[in-house]
């Protein structure tokens, strides 16, 4: 189960700005993809973790952020 509202909102909506603004680089949206993601595992989500609002339960920080830039590379190629 996910919270709709991470998935469909800062998530989708920034995955959409990044391949908008570097998709005609790939080792450029590579790049910063990879930043965002290490920012959201191991800054945003912690933080987010603080505050009651989210939290970590079966996966750990690396995992999270392999999974998610994992996804990025699919993302770019079902775009382009």
């Amino acid at each position: 189960m996910t919270d709709v509202s991470f998935t469909y909102g800062i998530f989708a909506v920034g995955t959409f700005w990044i391949f908008r603004l570097t998709s005609h680089n790939f080792l450029l949206y590579t790049v910063v993809n990879l930043i965002m993601d290490i920012f959201m595992s191991f800054i945003m989500l912690p933080l987010l973790s603080l505050l009651g609002v989210a939290k970590y339960k079966n996966i750990t920080f690396w995992q999270y952020a392999l999974v998610i830039y994992g996804l990025s590379f699919v993302i770019y190629v079902y775009h382009k």
